[in-house]
């Protein structure tokens, strides 16, 4: 079998038919489970790819869309993000494959897929490539479609000290009036995991904005508040 089969066979091998349809509801999902955790997703990834090394990025590119676009269970779909976001290929997430991001950001349309996708793809990106992704993540932060800003917003959650503040300033400032949940909760979550690092940029941040929604604000004064920090 070639890796996507023997990713598929081994989710199906996994399967929790008694979990499943708890797992769809709660994602609000048109497309049905089959009742396998993400970590556990994860792991297969890691284990089955072990055994059908891709030998280029061409490749690398070909199963992820084929596991990605030929999906009947919404487990697939996150094999296919965690075979995008899989150390061993890191070098190939490169901005030459952002089309191939942007395909799983805009038809996933959902948290479940983009998070990881931002957090950890985008912002692998992001440390690799500086110049050219940050061009790509402003133009991503100004676009129409919500889930390219979240992922805009959300793409330096783990950079911690490394955060570029003027590009997470950018990425924020073009949905601060929007009424989209997913980009005030995408908002504040930024904020929040930044203020950890510096907490000073944070509140000047929120001072200077104050068109922030109470959402995003509340939730990036979070982990201030708990630290019991103005």
């Amino acid at each position: 079998m070639n890796l996507r089969d023997s990713i598929v066979a081994a989710l199906r091998e996994a399967a929790d038919p008694a979990r499943a349809p708890q797992q769809q509801a709660y994602m609000k999902s048109g497309m049905p489970f089959l009742g396998v955790a993400v970590p556990q997703c994860r792991r297969i990834v890691a284990r089955v790819s072990g055994a059908h090394p891709l030998p280029d990025a061409g490749a690398w590119q070909a199963a992820v869309l084929d596991l990605w676009r030929g999906a009947v269970h919404r487990e697939e779909r996150y094999a296919a993000v965690e075979l995008l976001l899989l150390g061993r290929y890191a070098r190939w997430l490169e901005p030459a494959r952002a089309p191939m991001v942007e395909e799983l950001v805009v038809t996933g349309a959902w948290w479940d897929y983009v998070d990881p996708i931002a957090g950890r793809g985008m912002g692998t990106m992001l440390a690799a490539h500086p110049r050219p992704a940050k061009a790509l993540l402003r133009d991503w932060a100004g676009d129409d479609d919500i889930w390219k800003r979240r992922t805009a917003i959300l793409a330096q959650l783990r950079a911690k000290r490394a955060t570029d503040t003027e590009l997470l300033a950018d990425a924020i400032r073009p949905s601060i009036g929007s009424s989209e949940f997913f980009l005030r909760k995408g908002i504040g979550w930024a904020l929040r995991e930044y203020s950890k690092t510096d907490p000073g940029w944070v509140t000047a941040f929120i001072e200077r904005h104050p068109g922030l929604s109470p959402l995003s604000r509340r939730e990036a004064l979070k982990h201030l508040k708990r630290k019991g920090l103005p």
